[in-house]
């Protein structure tokens, strides 16, 4: 271990936490028409659920420019305690809420307010984790150790498909809807709450330590990142687009998509989601490693690329394609995403310097989730109704991909620097 590198516990505690917000999110569009039925009323409950997904997603860039400054300022550990301290008293209060048969329309409101209250506090986390990870490993592995950031982010979404199936598959309907559907948020919130009292053990991230003793920390974070990274802020912004909603519309709309658009049961198709979630655990690593390897500049053009082609193939098949079929397609536009996450997270971060890193994702990387990730659900899935085509999810991931591409060719690449600079 390197002077500059954190010791592995504090790497893996940063790396496990963001089980919990994956699981959260991804919990939520699992169980998005159960949801729909329990807490909205009307013929478009579920584009009502989805819609309130997308509004929660809003609040990510307020809440990472919020806990970016006080990161910026006061170091990342408190951030990601106050952030996971949040997401705690969220998750519980959601397992604790009434729903629309008990208390009416407050019902949907309810759940709208406390998505809306997960969002802010996420904002803060991923960002983060990510800065914490990259902080702290060893510069040549650096794209493997920050791209765990993404894998144990899958964890939590297998971690909801799982246990949204068991859920859904076990218990039965009338349960379900009465007091089984709260299972899933109580055991997230018993996460949350293990994860929290665990990161009292971290360690600080020895890059804050340095700009903080050396007198370097910015009184005004975010106006100093635009101000002087602008470049680097926008680069993140659209590594992001891409991973986000090859991410969003690629995995986590994908059960969404089979039960309303090709009729497939629930519980199937959270089956089918905890395949795909297997897929990116094992493939985020790998990707990690060849982009230490080959670097971040052409492991992300390549992703681009088969984004451009693959995703609209792929959901333009789904309709006829049967069980082993659906299986096969999930797997690809998971593996797909996984492999754009696994990289991003470190390409976003190393175009910000250490004393501003948190503000320039907030404003960069988040804001492009919660445009490209929390939006593009309930869009995929308008486009899709209101057009009849199966592939518009698929044509949007395009679109997406071909617009970043230019960014993509020309992006600075400090692995590849480092690495000349070592011989």
């Amino acid at each position: 271990m390197s002077p500059s590198s954190l010791d592995r516990r504090s790497l893996v505690l940063a790396a496990l936490s963001t089980v919990v917000e994956w699981y959260d999110f991804t919990l939520f569009l699992y169980l998005a028409t159960l949801l729909s039925r329990l807490f909205f009323i009307g013929r478009d409950a579920l584009l009502v659920t989805l819609g309130g997904f997308a509004v929660a997603y809003l609040m990510r860039p307020l809440g990472a420019l919020v806990f970016g400054h006080f990161g910026d300022r006061h170091g990342r550990r408190a951030t990601l305690i106050g952030s996971m301290a949040l997401m705690t008293a969220a998750m519980t209060a959601t397992a604790l809420l009434p729903t629309a048969a008990q208390v009416g329309p407050a019902a949907g409101f309810a759940l709208l307010l406390l998505r809306c209250i997960m969002g802010f506090a996420v904002g803060g986390e991923y960002t983060g984790v990510v800065a914490y990870l990259l902080e702290g490993s060893p510069p040549h592995r650096r794209g493997l150790i920050t791209s765990l950031a993404a894998a144990t982010s899958e964890i939590g979404a297998l971690l909801a498909a799982a246990v949204a199936a068991l859920t859904v598959t076990l218990i039965p309907a009338p349960a379900l809807e009465d007091w089984g559907w709260r299972i899933p948020f109580l055991f997230g919130a018993a996460l949350a709450a293990l994860i929290l009292f665990a990161r009292s053990a971290m360690r600080e991230s020895p890059d804050f330590e340095a700009e903080r003793d050396a007198g370097r920390l910015l009184a005004n974070p975010i106006g100093e990142s635009w101000a002087r990274h602008r470049a680097g802020v926008l680069r993140g912004f659209a590594i992001s687009a891409l991973g986000s909603i090859t991410y969003y519309v690629g995995i986590t709309y994908v059960p969404v998509y089979l039960t309303a658009t090709t009729g497939m049961e629930e519980g199937m198709a959270l089956q089918l989601a905890t395949i795909a979630a297997v897929a990116v655990i094992l493939v985020t690593p790998v990707v990690g490693l060849l982009a230490d390897r080959w670097g971040r500049r052409l492991v992300l053009v390549a992703l681009a690329t088969v984004a451009a082609i693959v995703p609209w193939m792929v959901f333009r098949a789904f309709p006829d394609a049967g069980a082993a079929g659906a299986i096969v397609g999930a797997v690809l536009l998971a593996a797909l995403a996984g492999g754009v996450s696994a990289v991003g997270a470190v390409a976003t971060a190393e175009q910000l310097p250490a004393k501003g890193r948190l503000s320039g994702l907030a404003l960069g990387a988040t804001s492009a989730t919660a445009l490209f990730g929390g939006l593009t659900p309930w869009l995929a899935q308008w486009l899709t109704v209101r057009t009849g085509m199966p592939q518009a999810p698929g044509i949007m991931i395009a679109i997406v991909a071909v617009a970043v591409l230019p960014v993509l060719l020309t992006l600075p690449d400090p692995s590849r620097t480092r690495r000349h600079d070592l011989r």
